[in-house]
């Protein structure tokens, strides 16, 4: 399912023009996305969490050349499948 999709399931589901659904799922997403930005814990009881993960400078290769490389400290949104999420998905 990508993002219109969504969007147009929504809209069916509760009867809402497809504007304002996706006004909706904007909202969500771009609420999603400043809260991981200002490194906050996203949790959905059932479905799962999202969280930023800081990882480290490191040395690594060109795997073209395979000259070493000083790859830069970063943050990147990691997401952890809730329980009840796993167990649906797994038919239990």
């Amino acid at each position: 399912m990508n993002k219109s999709e969504l969007i147009e399931a929504l809209a069916a589901e509760k009867g809402l023009t497809y504007k304002k659904a996706e006004e909706v799922v904007n909202i969500v997403f771009d609420s999603m996305s400043s809260a991981m930005i200002r490194n906050e814990r996203i949790e959905i009881r059932g479905f799962g969490s999202f969280v930023v993960k800081d990882y480290k400078s490191y040395t690594g290769r060109n795997p073209k050349t395979g000259e070493p490389i000083e790859v830069k400290p970063k943050k990147l949104p990691f997401f952890k499948v809730g329980k009840e999420l796993k167990e649906r998905v797994d038919g239990k």
